[in-house]
């Protein structure tokens, strides 16, 4: 019998302040974005019982590099207002079988639930991402306003789109140095629009969706959110002044960028400044 009840599991707990702060900035309308967060058995097995499941689910797309791997998702169709009301039924603790071919619901998604139709998308983002960092932890979803907005009025060319944004905001390049990455329009929910995400996030931890939103990558949820949201503030600054009768009349330099770059330690993504004087 286990001691410890999952509503008092810090996981959770950070789960539903981050859904609820994600729908309350206007990131997640209705059903929109999604969060998966992976887990380490020592943080699962004091509040659920890892030998047994509840359930399980097939994976159109196995995934045999993510076996035995613990994750906590958001629900499909499950509304991030009503996440802390009501988490088991808006979200999911589950284990990949050890061939890759199933997910072992070990709690929540209640009343046959189904995990986000996205998760192909974060499987694969998170196998690509464990190559680069093994400390990565999180794929992140949602409909950031000022990001969507952005695609609307700005060549979706990475290296324009990337510099854009580090110009609008001095932390910019020091948060995402090593840039945004950019896909064309694409049906979501697919094997498809998953891959073309992964291959993005073999050297980048944010990935735009034109017209649609964005996906981050991190070693932690607060990381990641951070992530999001320094982009969103820059994307949001951009959109204001780019709105301004006079247009923009001034912003950060290369040279200032590539300043900041030294003083923080960080190396900006090639090819989108100019040459380090």
């Amino acid at each position: 019998m286990l001691e410890k009840s999952v509503m008092d599991a810090p996981f959770l707990k950070e789960m539903l302040e981050t859904t609820y702060n994600m729908w309350r900035f206007g990131w997640d309308e209705r059903n929109g974005g999604n969060i998966s967060c992976l887990l380490k058995e020592e943080e699962v097995s004091p509040y659920l019982n890892v030998n047994g499941a509840l359930r399980v689910i097939p994976l159109d797309l196995p995934v045999p590099e993510l076996a035995g791997c613990y994750f906590i998702v958001t629900g499909s169709g499950k509304y991030f207002k009503n996440v802390k009301t009501n988490p088991a039924d808006s979200l999911g603790v589950v284990r990949v079988s050890p061939k890759g071919n199933e997910l072992e619901v070990l709690w929540g998604l209640a009343d046959g639930g189904s995990p986000t139709s996205e998760l192909p998308a974060h499987f694969l983002s998170h196998i690509a991402r464990l190559k680069q960092d093994p400390d990565h932890r999180v794929i992140m979803h949602n409909h950031a306003t000022n990001i969507i907005a952005m695609t609307f009025t700005h060549d979706l060319n990475e290296r324009l789109f990337t510099k854009t944004l580090w110009k609008m905001c001095t932390e910019c390049i020091v948060v995402f140095p090593d840039g945004i990455g950019i896909l064309p329009w694409m049906v979501p929910g697919t094997d498809a629009i998953g891959m073309k995400t992964a291959a993005k996030m073999a050297d980048r931890r944010l990935v735009v969706w034109p017209h649609h939103g964005i996906f981050g990558a991190g070693t932690s949820i607060d990381e990641t959110f951070g992530l999001i949201e320094t982009a969103e503030k820059a994307a949001q600054v951009y959109s204001i002044a780019s709105a301004h009768r006079e247009g923009i009349k001034q912003a950060i330099s290369d040279e200032e960028l590539w300043r900041l770059a030294e003083e923080f330690h960080v190396t900006p993504a090639e090819g989108i400044l100019t040459v380090k004087i």
